[in-house]
């Protein structure tokens, strides 16, 4: 076989992967964006076949102004549960960012005694399944009072996404040669001020995708939300996605709408800063 046919055969191949992928990525959420703008008589219809009738966005409009006459309450909380979810994710993101830098720099450049201890601590929270600490931590937090608070859900996701950061951007600071530093100092910089003006400049790429990456996954956070919420006043998205249901049964179109909604954020944040990502995700990898 020529080189050519061979290299043309490599790529048509790569396509077709790469389209298979995108179809297992995609398909799913767009077909909870057809469920939301459809009828309830549309997906009960057999066979299926969407938009037997216009599609309508009033669970839209009823969902984000608060005024679906829906037989289940967690249409009216929706609002509330979103507003929950920002503050906890934007929360717990900047508290992680404050001590996760400052943390992967001193374990980067730093030595003192149990620095290899407290660096493997940090990753080995990470191998511990949630279902064993559930009982313990609910325990803790019945005891201090703090059940059913935002506040008890910042504290449990920084215990996950705190060291998740400061790993990531270690690495990161691990690639910066430590002469550029030196420099900074021999020029009258602090050690502070060589890390906000040397450092963090040259990893603001990789800072950008790991700041990312910790708000979605405290967006997306259900297990501990489910367990350690039981009202509106601290009820999150991904837990109340899961009561759109009534004695009447499963309100299908409103729990598609929800789902729409809920996932537009971390969606237009990963295209907003997609450049960012793949620029963080890719750095290091090539070593001039």
């Amino acid at each position: 076989m020529k080189p050519r046919v061979k290299k043309r055969i490599y790529r048509i191949i790569t396509y077709l992967l790469a389209l298979g992928i995108m179809l297992v990525t995609i398909t799913p959420f767009a077909w909870l964006v057809l469920s939301s703008i459809s009828t309830k008589s549309d997906l009960t219809q057999t066979p299926l076949k969407l938009f037997r009738s216009p599609p309508t966005f009033e669970n839209y409009a009823a969902m984000l102004l608060g005024t679906s006459r829906s037989t289940s309450d967690a249409a009216s909380q929706f609002l509330g549960a979103m507003k929950n979810s920002l503050i906890v994710a934007m929360v717990v993101t900047v508290i992680a960012l404050a001590i996760g830098l400052l943390a992967s720099y001193a374990f980067s450049r730093y030595r003192f005694k149990g620095k290899n201890v407290l660096l493997n601590a940090t990753i080995y929270t990470q191998m511990i399944p949630p279902i064993a600490i559930i009982i313990p931590m609910y325990i803790i937090m019945l005891n201090l009072g703090m059940l059913d608070s935002k506040i008890s859900l910042i504290i449990i996701y920084l215990s996950f996404v705190l060291p998740f950061l400061i790993w990531i951007m270690k690495g990161y600071i691990d690639g910066i040669p430590t002469e550029m530093e030196e420099a900074a100092l021999i020029d009258g910089c602090g050690r502070l001020g060589s890390f906000f003006r040397v450092v963090l400049p040259i990893i603001s790429t990789g800072l950008a995708a790991t700041v990312i990456f910790a708000f979605i996954i405290s967006w997306n956070e259900f297990f501990y939300a489910l367990n350690f919420t039981s009202t509106a006043a601290s009820k999150t998205l991904p837990v109340l996605l899961t009561e759109f249901s009534s004695k009447y049964g499963n309100n299908y179109i409103l729990a598609s709408t929800a789902g729409v909604l809920a996932s537009l954020p971390p969606v237009l944040i990963s295209l907003v800063f997609q450049r960012f990502i793949i620029s963080g995700l890719t750095s290091g990898a090539v070593k001039g």
